[in-house]
């Protein structure tokens, strides 16, 4: 059975809802508020709010974010295994 979080996602705005309950999880597992993340980012509570919301948000916000929670080095990992999956394919040139 698949946990809910890593169910299949259609559409951005799926994938941005999925991002925004992560992100919630992970500031509820630590026992901070919004405000106090949005502080620690240098950023304001509704920012944080529209992201946990799912609601349209920057890549820099995010990647602030995955970095506040050390995990920017674990999307960074990901990026590159992509990449060298798509490394693999022969030019079509």
């Amino acid at each position: 059975m698949k946990d809910d979080l890593f169910l299949e996602l259609e559409t951005p705005g799926e994938v941005r809802k999925k991002i925004g309950e992560l992100v919630k999880l992970m500031r509820k597992s630590r026992k901070i508020s919004q405000q106090d993340l949005a502080e620690s980012l240098n950023l304001n509570r509704q920012t944080i709010q529209k992201v946990e919301s799912g609601k349209n948000f920057n890549i820099d916000t995010l990647l602030l974010i995955f970095q506040h929670f050390e995990l920017l080095n674990t999307f960074a990992d990901f990026i590159k295994e992509q990449g060298a999956d798509f490394n693999e394919i022969d030019s079509l040139y």
